[in-house]
């Protein structure tokens, strides 16, 4: 939730297209309220044929991003939006996973009329890792999940690069909104500060390129959705504490067939699957 502490006659921000930043300032009525969120859903898969194998990754993965990584990560994510961290939570799960929650604030300190007051609009970050695999399949899959919602001038859309980066990242679903609403000077409502058509405008072009993406946006809401799924595979990426030369030409192929299967599912929704969807019993 974004509270605001004190008033102030007005403030400018600048955003100007694919970085946050407006060419023009806009002058706005006491606070930006308006939120910003970012959902970013990351899967990283792996082959691993056996149950041993499967669990030797989980296990590997868990303890790469267990909460204290995940902290340093959420921590350099808030110094790359201009913002300090209030409070953290962090929890380790067993068998595996781990989640933190920052929240956070901008630093913007306004001066008005002599008196300095601090622009303190709440903020929060959170993750959670959800690492899976079962027995009758041939991958694992390592799941994270990323909420960064702010307020005032802070826009999260500046980490996407950093994110896609920091993790291994073969199918990334990201969701961007706007919502409440800001005034400009003469009392007229604003739904958003900003200009984007797509989330695309905010990843470096060299990542697209890596990547088939597609689009589903609702610009009149507000609203944007992006997915995107690793175009190459490179099997020696996705197999674990295994010597990839050992396997013939037929297998390696069998194995990244099976790898774009899996991705594909994920990057679709199951959509491509032909199998009936299972009732919900009461």
């Amino acid at each position: 939730m974004c509270r605001n502490t004190v008033p102030v006659a007005f403030y400018c921000i600048e955003t100007m297209k694919g970085t946050g930043i407006m060419s023009e300032k806009l002058k706005l009525y006491g606070f930006n309220n308006l939120t910003k969120s970012l959902s970013f859903n990351i899967f990283d898969i792996c082959y691993a044929e056996t149950q041993k194998e499967q669990k030797e990754y989980i296990e590997y993965l868990d303890n790469m991003y267990n909460s204290h990584r995940l902290i340093n990560i959420l921590t350099n994510l808030t110094q790359m939006i201009g913002a300090q961290i209030l409070n953290i939570s962090q929890q380790d799960y067993e068998p595996q996973g781990a989640s933190v929650t920052m929240l956070i604030a901008e630093k913007t300190l306004a001066s008005m009329r002599k008196t300095h007051v601090a622009h303190l609009d709440k903020s929060h970050v959170t993750v959670h890792t959800y690492p899976e695999y079962h027995p009758e399949t041939c991958v694992a899959t390592f799941r994270t999940d990323i909420d960064v919602s702010t307020c005032g001038k802070i826009t999260p859309l500046s980490t996407l690069d950093y994110l896609i980066a920091e993790f291994d990242s073969d199918v990334i679903t990201m969701d961007y909104r706007v919502r409440g609403f800001t005034r400009n000077l003469n009392g007229k409502k604003l739904f958003i500060d900003h200009e984007i058509s797509s989330i695309q405008e905010y990843i470096d072009e060299g990542t697209l390129k890596k990547y088939k993406v597609a689009d589903m946006n609702m610009p009149e809401a507000n609203l944007f959705h992006t997915k995107m799924m690793r175009k190459k595979i490179d099997l020696e990426d996705y197999v674990f504490n295994t010597n990839i030369n050992e396997f013939s030409k037929k297998k390696k192929q069998d194995m990244e067939n099976y790898l774009k299967k899996e991705m594909t599912e994920i990057y679709g929704n199951n959509r491509l699957l032909k199998q009936p969807a299972v009732p919900i019993l009461a």
